[in-house]
């Protein structure tokens, strides 16, 4: 299959008697493609000859995925396990479109820590050229864009950060601090549980990785903050906060310029972020787990509210889709489900050209059905090529 960069289809795609999934209504007709785009749409269920019987199952805009771990998994299948990173990032686009992700914005994080058990190294900058390189040579199936996420809590972020640059196709920078005691991990018990498993860990490995942490804090964070925030400028990206947990820290976010609010860990937090214009994005794990892993709020609990705007896979790319289905269902409208993880995450990054089924958008297409709850995808299309 070609990147969708570079693939187009050479004759026109017809997908008929389909139930297209609209903005905000659903309407029983067909679709036209020519040269990658959507080039007609109608009513009605006729099935000309050469086109697609859908049978009246559902089309919608291709998934728009804003922030995935996905990648990070493939190249590290095990710790301490480097696979490929050609096979692991070509394996991870694939599993993508096969779960009806069209655009994703790979999360790659920038500031390393070079010591201690809990330390990590630099990896973005060579792991993002790979992609590059991939994409230009026509190696992917679906749509890759770039999101950093800086590590406020690292020794590196300000040089990791000088290595990228507006050609690089960074979309999203992410304000990322896991100084232990705030923010995703109030709850250090949490933070130890999940460290300790993940890192393998004795009690008092532990204890020092958290001193590094709020000496790093201490010693940096400001500093990072400030350089990540002129940095996202820079690569004109949309700058997005991570784990508000308060009023006030939404203030700071605001403040920054920011529209974009990755996992809000309160109620207090999500009701903050609306009343300062910026969007909430919760994780389909959480929504469809029926909590957070770390104890946090619950997706569904703000979806209630009216405090939910847009979904992400997180580290379960599958549940993306499902995790739409279920807020049709929650809120009675599949539509406004649907948008969730395409036109509103589209509109948030500045991708004018997809996200949603109208004449001159991008082709990028899913095909599904829904049976006991579950959506099964049928086909998925980028600009007009079908990629799984």
């Amino acid at each position: 299959m070609m990147d969708a960069r570079n693939a187009v289809m050479t004759g026109p795609l017809v997908l008929a008697n389909a139930t297209l999934v609209l903005p905000d209504a659903t309407l029983r007709g067909w679709l036209r493609v020519e040269n990658g785009e959507i080039a007609e749409i109608g009513t009605g269920c006729d099935v000309p000859a050469g086109a697609i019987d859908c049978a009246g199952e559902f089309v919608a805009p291709g998934l728009i995925e804003l922030h995935t771990d996905n990648l990070e998994r493939h190249i590290e299948p095990r710790p301490g396990v480097d696979w490929p990173h050609a096979a692991a990032i070509v394996a991870h686009d694939a599993e993508l479109a096969s779960t009806g992700i069209t655009t994703v914005f790979d999360a790659l994080r920038v500031g390393s820590i070079n010591r201690g058990k809990g330390g990590y190294s630099k990896y973005a900058r060579s792991v993002a050229s790979e992609i590059l390189d991939l994409r230009a040579r026509d190696m992917l199936k679906i749509s890759h864009f770039l999101h950093l996420r800086a590590e406020v809590c690292s020794e590196t972020l300000v040089e990791e950060l000088a290595e990228f640059g507006p050609e690089d196709r960074v979309g999203i920078v992410s304000l990322m601090d896991h100084t232990p005691g705030q923010r995703q991990f109030r709850d250090i018990k949490k933070l130890e549980q999940y460290v300790k498993s993940k890192r393998g860990m004795s009690d008092a490995e532990f204890e020092d990785h958290v001193r590094n942490l709020m000496i790093l804090r201490q010693t940096y964070g400001d500093q990072h903050e400030a350089a990540t925030v002129a940095e996202a400028a820079r690569f004109q990206a949309t700058l997005a906060s991570h784990d508000d947990t308060t009023a006030d820290q939404v203030a700071v976010s605001s403040g920054h310029g920011i529209k974009l609010a990755e996992f809000p860990t309160t109620v207090e937090a999500a009701r903050a972020c609306h009343e300062h214009g910026i969007a909430v994005m919760m994780g389909a794990p959480n929504l469809i787990r029926g909590g957070s892993h770390s104890g946090n709020v619950a997706a569904e609990e703000l979806a209630n509210m009216g405090h939910l705007d847009i979904v992400s896979s997180d580290y379960v790319p599958a549940a993306l889709l499902l995790a739409a289905v279920k807020l049709g269902e929650i809120w009675n409208d599949l539509p406004r489900g649907i948008r969730t993880v395409t036109q509103t995450p589209a509109q948030s990054v500045g991708l004018s050209d997809r996200g949603v089924l109208e004449v001159g958008k991008r082709a990028d297409l899913l095909r599904f059905r829904v049976a006991e709850h579950v959506p099964m995808l049928r086909g998925v299309w980028s600009r007009g090529v079908q990629v799984a």
